[in-house]
């Protein structure tokens, strides 16, 4: 009897045994398929996230420049008064590149090439896995002397990049010899003189519209006043007001262009005089209109070639005139 109650016994726990078994085997495996799934995609939408974000920065436009960050030099200067022309610091275009790339998403290295040094400033293009470089090379200007074929061609770099193209777009900014102390030393003309840009304002092409530059004692001596932008609708309403004139208009257009084409044709019978005659007018016409320009704002001709750093007439291109006319355009009359 006492054998039987034993065996029994070990009978009831081993099948207490048998049933608490599938129990434990079903509670294991439910925090295990649970758990680790989830967090899986919660880490990987938080990568994808950063990911965006940074190729998002690297597409970043550059900023234009603030006015304490643009400096201004004398350009040329006479008895009648000096012009000053706009100019940044290297310091200024290594702040813009941090704030725009991070430190570590620009580099430039310097190689000299035929006596010239020149500059690479390379940024790193996130989706392209690559860095996208732009190369310029450094030259010494006579008003410049202090500055380095190192430093220039870290600028001129910058400018193929955008960091502060939009100074090419300033006007001609001449200050009269009543607001300016002009000393003779021999024959030359010097001043004491510091000037500031105060403000400055810009349009939607990323051009100088508006500039304010104030002498060391805080007193204006120039100011470029912002014009109020045309809408497109009130263009096109101007156009429409009188279609019929305007149709009247385009068919003498029409006609007189058509005669043109027909004299043209008489003139190419002597192909090689016509582009010679055909660019010395249009020449001529370009100076004679800047001559004009330079007249009404009381400017010299060699202010114009000291901005665009020229040494005659003859170097000038149709970009650089092209610029030197808008900037005329924005100066005031010399009255």
């Amino acid at each position: 009897m006492a054998k039987q109650n034993i065996k029994e016994e070990l009978a009831k726990k081993a099948g207490a045994i048998k049933g608490e078994q599938p129990k434990e085997q079903v509670q294991i495996p439910e925090p295990e398929k649970q758990t680790p799934e989830p967090e899986k995609q919660v880490q990987i939408s938080e990568s994808d996230s950063d990911a965006m974000i940074i190729s998002d920065s690297d597409k970043r436009v550059i900023r234009l420049l603030r006015a304490d960050e643009i400096e201004c030099r004398v350009s040329t200067i006479n008895e009648k008064g000096l012009s000053l022309f706009l100019f940044k610091d290297a310091r200024v275009d290594q702040r813009i590149l941090d704030e725009t790339f991070t430190p570590f998403g620009w580099k430039r290295t310097h190689q000299c090439i035929d006596g010239n040094l020149y500059c690479t400033v390379e940024i790193w293009d996130e989706e392209k896995g690559q860095w996208i470089a732009k190369q310029d090379v450094g030259t010494t200007s006579y008003s410049e002397k202090e500055k380095g074929q190192a430093s220039d061609s870290f600028k001129r770099a910058c400018f193929n990049w955008g960091l502060g193209r939009e100074l090419y777009t300033a006007p001609f900014i001449w200050v009269p010899a009543t607001k300016v102390n002009i000393q003779r030393q021999g024959d030359r003309y010097t001043t004491t003189n510091k000037f500031f840009v105060h403000s400055i304002g810009y349009n939607h092409q990323r051009e100088i519209s508006a500039l304010v530059i104030i002498n060391q004692n805080g007193q204006k001596v120039f100011e470029l006043k912002q014009k109020p932008e045309q809408k497109q609708g009130q263009k096109t309403e101007n156009k429409n007001q009188k279609p019929e004139k305007n149709s009247q208009r385009s068919e003498e257009q029409n006609r007189t262009q058509e005669d043109k084409n027909r004299k043209t044709e008489g003139k190419k019978q002597k192909p090689e005089e016509h582009p010679k005659t055909q660019e010395k007018t249009t020449s001529d016409k370009q100076f004679m209109l800047l001559e004009k320009e330079l007249k009404r704002t009381g400017i010299s001709m060699e202010a114009v070639l000291s901005r665009y750093h020229l040494t005659g007439v003859e170097q000038m291109t149709e970009d650089i005139y092209s610029r030197a006319m808008n900037g005329l355009k924005k100066t005031k009359d010399a009255a």
